[in-house]
């Protein structure tokens, strides 16, 4: 609290942008928690009875995943193996960016927090100059060390608030963006899988 108070108004808007941060990591980390899967041994079930022309069990497969982007995916595609490869190309693409699209949900807010904390950092830190240069004027020659020590507390805490929140931000960003990039690559693989075998089966 003391931090806060000595920190001034900025150090409300760092806190709050901090904390609305935070309920996003916990949301997207615990979401790439639950949609945790092997995706090789699934991906090769589901395949094993689409070739087996065993449509219906790879289709119960997946909707007992329907809950993972993986299976949502692959589902749309078995329901669509009627159509021409072509237009079950675009029906898995259109399944695996609206899964991928729900994942990236919230991400631009996140980045857009870290982006912002450093610079109210920067803010608090010239309203702190501002205020300590403006008790300089009031005092004049007698001016002390308590008088400037208000101001000065107010630019160095929101700089170091401002900081501390957007670097791990920024790193556990990273790794939650890069979790979403190879879920979509595991997506994008599986599609093209089932398309070749769906592909190989109209030629028998």
């Amino acid at each position: 609290m003391f931090w806060v108070i000595k920190g001034g108004p900025v150090m409300i808007a760092i806190l709050l942008g901090s904390v609305l941060g935070l309920a996003i990591i916990l949301d997207k980390l615990w979401m790439l928690f639950r949609i945790r899967m092997d995706y090789e041994d699934f991906t090769s079930s589901v395949l094993s009875k689409v070739a087996e022309k065993k449509f219906d069990e790879a289709k119960k497969l997946c909707e007992k995943y329907s809950n993972y982007p993986l299976g949502a995916t692959l589902k749309a595609g078995i329901e669509k193996r009627h159509l021409a490869p072509h237009e079950i190309e675009k029906a898995l693409e259109r399944a695996g960016n609206s899964q991928v699209h729900s994942l990236e949900k919230h991400i631009g807010g996140l980045i857009s927090i870290i982006g912002i904390e450093p610079l109210l950092g920067f803010l608090g830190t010239i309203t702190g100059l501002i205020k300590a240069f403006m008790a300089w004027e009031r005092a004049g020659s007698a001016i002390t060390v308590s008088q400037l020590a208000s101001g000065i507390y107010e630019a160095m805490i929101t700089t170091a608030a401002g900081l501390t929140v957007a670097v791990p931000y920024y790193l556990i960003c990273n790794f939650i963006i890069s979790k979403i990039k190879y879920i979509s690559y595991e997506l994008n693989d599986a599609s093209t899988r089932l398309v070749e075998v769906l592909a190989e089966m109209r030629k028998q």
